[in-house]
């Protein structure tokens, strides 16, 4: 049985801390562990956030453990009261804690190399795990431990993003990589805009029948749908079947597909601004300056953004983007009318190639029965004359509404760069 074949190793991640387990702190090491993890072929099955709480901490490794054969945690080994996972995770491998004379004396060593009297409540770090292997941390006081257990494996790494990547980079993927045999896992994004989660999946559902043993994900989000397709074998013959399984969803998507991977549609856009050599400008009402945000969070906007007006009073669509006021007396400010004449202001005021106009409601109140919350008219207009219109309703919040809406608008201009009809 080649490496590809083989059965897959498991991994469970536990991020420990009470801090993420509020409204402002959020565990962002285990995506970064998820994907090293995939390229050495280790697929991550469940990830989980425990407070700091020893018999919480324990309770929450066993719970990995029966899900996963390798098992990492993430934070909780300071020098404070709070960092309790060196003993909790000692309790679950059944291990002693023994302080480490001489890992103790480097500590002290090296705080007074930089002129800092060591605290007494630093010494805890130099207990160690008896039986477990020590994985030193060169960026900081805490070392990270690997034990065993029936069977089961428990990476300990702190919490500090810079020290627990440079100890599974050092100390913890290398050997993981080797026992894997080569095998990898390969991962494609497959990003669609302007259409809903359940459109996609009717477009694509006779294409999974051709591919049930390789794991399809959709995922979609306010305006976005990503198709994540996944391989795992020997990186040449990983390479090649998700190169065909892309290929048989490109041939139902085709252009619906705006990038793949790490490329938003702001970043899509703007590659398609830049190759065309042309410039954007911008006429926001409802979305309020969202969409030259999106744009403008691409590297090297600069090279085809010139600029943006928010015009949320009519009388601002009138002064500052030339909207006639009969248009707006006669039809409205949300209207195909007003959004067309959004755009050519907004192209013509900033001397760009190319004009994008979005007028709409995004709630909570304002709507009508003809004009529901959620209504929402754009525009774009260019230098040659071409003009697209089309009008969306959203659902949802306000939030909802104005996030879905800023990413229409893109994926509008995107279609309208491209020439497409249906644009």
């Amino acid at each position: 049985m080649s490496a590809g074949e083989e059965a897959s190793t498991r991994a469970a991640i536990v991020a420990v801390g009470s801090e993420m387990l509020g409204p402002f702190r959020q565990d962002t090491n285990s995506l970064w562990l998820t994907a090293r993890l995939e390229e050495v072929g280790i697929a991550v099955v469940r990830k989980s956030v425990v407070g700091d709480d020893p018999d919480g901490i324990v309770r929450e490794l066993e719970g990995a453990a029966a899900a996963a054969e390798l098992v990492i945690s993430t934070g909780g080994l300071g020098p404070t009261a709070d960092d309790v996972t060196t003993a909790a995770a000692a309790r679950w491998l059944g291990a002693r804690l023994v302080r480490n004379a001489e890992f103790l004396a480097k500590m002290r060593a090296r705080f007074e190399s930089r002129g800092i009297r060591m605290a007494a409540v630093n010494e805890k770090q130099a207990d160690f795990i008896e039986g477990a292997r020590v994985l030193e941390n060169p960026r900081g006081t805490a070392p990270g431990f690997w034990g065993s257990k029936g069977g089961r494996e428990l990476v300990i790494l702190p919490g500090v993003p810079s020290e627990m990547r440079e100890i599974m980079e050092r100390s913890v993927l290398p050997e993981l990589a080797a026992r894997a045999g080569g095998a990898v896992h390969r991962r494609r994004v497959l990003r669609i805009a302007g259409m809903g989660e359940s459109a996609v999946e009717e477009l694509v559902e006779p294409v999974y029948s051709r591919w049930k043993e390789h794991p399809v994900t959709i995922l979609a989000s306010p305006g976005e749908v990503q198709l994540h397709l996944c391989v795992r074998g020997l990186p040449g013959e990983a390479e090649a079947v998700l190169a065909s399984m892309e290929e048989d969803f490109r041939s139902v998507l085709g252009e619906r597909i705006f990038g793949e991977d790490a490329e938003d549609l702001a970043a899509a856009v703007g590659r398609m601004l830049r190759d065309g050599k042309r410039t954007l400008a911008l006429a926001e009402s409802c979305t309020g300056g969202m969409v030259a945000s999106l744009v403008t969070d691409a590297p090297g906007s600069s090279d085809y953004f010139v600029g943006g007006i928010v015009s949320y009073a009519n009388g601002a669509k009138e002064s500052l983007l030339d909207v006639e006021p009969e248009t707006l007396r006669n039809h409205g400010a949300v209207s195909e009318e007003t959004a067309r004449e959004m755009a050519r202001g907004a192209r013509t005021r900033l001397a760009a190639d190319v004009g994008a106009a979005i007028t709409g409601i995004a709630g909570p109140s304002g709507g009508t029965e003809e004009k529901p919350v959620g209504t929402v008219w754009f525009a774009v207009s260019d230098r040659d004359g071409r003009e697209t219109a089309k009008k969306r309703a959203f659902v949802g919040d306000r939030a909802h509404v104005r996030r879905s809406a800023s990413v229409y608008a893109l994926e509008l201009i995107r279609r309208h760069l491209a020439g497409w009809a249906d644009a």
